[in-house]
């Protein structure tokens, strides 16, 4: 604030009474470190074109419907019953002619063959960089490097709590949960490369035990370790290899069932083979060991892979992974809601079974609630941390067109303790008898 305008809001303050005045005093105190914080580029920032100015990560939020269009998103977003009824109608209408059954077997049993021809097709040019990943999974830092992320994330986390909780208040009628059964599945592949054979080709029990004893395993040395499911080309892996620089401990494993988008992440000149070790892998065969032990990853991190898997593998494939982590580790899941303007664009013939629908290019994909997601990572003995939808109005200015993005975002830690179930209890005193 310059010199006059200082004075001119000390002689506003004068005339004020004394606790108006203390309260306008705040206001300009927070209005004033707000405006500094985003100067010195402290403040979580969304991507927008560089004609507009940005606005923190979940901060905006639509209170004039004249102007949805001044913005190319809008933030926590709730559903009229008009917009609900329509999303309801169309996914009626797109899911009432189903695909051939021996269509679905074949999109199943070549899964990795489409991706892997989506791979060679757009290689590393489809995706964006998840630069916000940090911003939403501070869970990813090691916790030497979280002190200031952390300060960061809270006050946003805050706000958009507050946020949140103010529309909650305002009975806004929102898309309600659906009971109806998921899972999931991934595709195989091969074409591993000889260090990848060296590690896959272990002997199963010498995989659980033998790695971690003698040192065979990548990252064995690593005292904070990662893995990525479903890394495509890479667009969450340079991000976090870009933070870690600094943090060497830190050990970040990333795998997808396609072999050519594994050799993009390879090739990639910011891959760091001291610190990442990419690995092709079918997270829905059970039977695939993975290049280490059980029970020694920190975080995993599951955006938007879930969601490409049959609904009938999906729990198996959370069963094995929850095994993967520590005591005490995060598995990290952001993916389809149901109802995101990708299901309502589908057409009629790309219904595979409730919720589930094949691409054009034969990709698929599954659209969750909320409850569908709580019920799936609680049955692989995870606590549940973060459970939301994400609701949120992306917009078209020149086409004046308006699209409700819908997404499920959670955290699941495993216990530190875990307690043996009631089964495995019964099964136990019926052994002693």
């Amino acid at each position: 604030m310059s010199c006059p305008n200082i004075l001119k809001f000390s002689t506003f303050l004068a005339h004020q009474r004394p606790q108006d005045a203390q309260v306008l005093l705040r206001m300009n105190m927070i209005w004033r470190n707000s405006i500094s914080c985003l100067r010195l580029g402290k403040v979580p920032r969304r991507y927008q074109s560089g004609y507009h100015p940005v606005a923190p990560l979940g901060s905006r939020i639509l209170t004039d419907p004249a102007k949805v269009f001044e913005h190319n998103m809008w933030d926590h977003m709730q559903w009229s019953k008009e917009e609900e009824a329509a999303a309801r109608k169309k996914v009626k209408e797109n899911s009432a002619v189903r695909v051939l059954l021996e269509e679905q077997v074949k999109y199943e049993r070549e899964a990795s063959k489409y991706w892997d021809t989506f791979y060679k097709i757009h290689k590393n040019k489809f995706f964006k960089d998840r630069n916000w990943l940090l911003r939403e999974f501070p869970e990813i830092l090691p916790v030497d490097q979280k002190p200031e992320e952390k300060a960061r994330e809270s006050s946003w986390d805050h706000v958009k709590t507050s946020a949140t909780n103010c529309f909650s208040r305002m009975h806004c009628p929102t898309v309600p949960d659906e009971k109806n059964h998921y899972e999931k599945s991934s595709g195989s592949s091969e074409g591993q490369s000889k260090t990848e054979s060296d590690f896959s080709n272990l002997d199963s029990e010498k995989h659980k035990k033998g790695p971690m004893e003698t040192g065979l395993f990548p990252g064995s040395n690593a005292t904070f370790r990662i893995l990525e499911v479903g890394c495509g080309a890479g667009n969450s892996v340079f991000p976090i290899l870009n933070t870690l620089q600094n943090s060497p401990e830190s050990f970040l494993y990333c795998c997808d069932f396609a072999s050519g988008a594994v050799e993009l992440v390879k090739s990639h000149s910011s891959y760091r083979a001291t610190q990442c070790f990419a690995f092709v892998h079918d997270v829905c065969d059970d039977g695939l060991p993975y290049p280490f032990p059980d029970g020694i990853l920190d975080v995993i991190l599951l955006v938007f892979v879930l969601s490409s898997i049959h609904p009938d593998r999906m729990q198996g494939v959370v069963n094995r992974l929850s095994k993967l982590l520590k005591p005490g580790g995060m598995l990290l899941f952001r993916d389809y809601g149901r109802y995101d303007k990708t299901q309502l664009r589908f057409k009629k013939g790309h219904c595979l079974s409730e919720n589930f629908y094949v691409r054009g290019d034969g990709t698929r994909a599954y659209f969750f609630t909320k409850g569908e997601v709580h019920s799936m990572f609680c049955k692989a003995s995870l606590d549940e941390k973060q459970n939301l939808v994400d609701r949120r109005l992306q917009v078209n200015r020149k086409k004046q067109v308006k699209m409700h993005r819908v997404w499920i975002q959670g955290k699941f830690q495993k216990p530190l303790h875990q307690t043996q179930n009631s089964s495995d209890m019964v099964s136990t005193l019926l052994s002693q008898d």
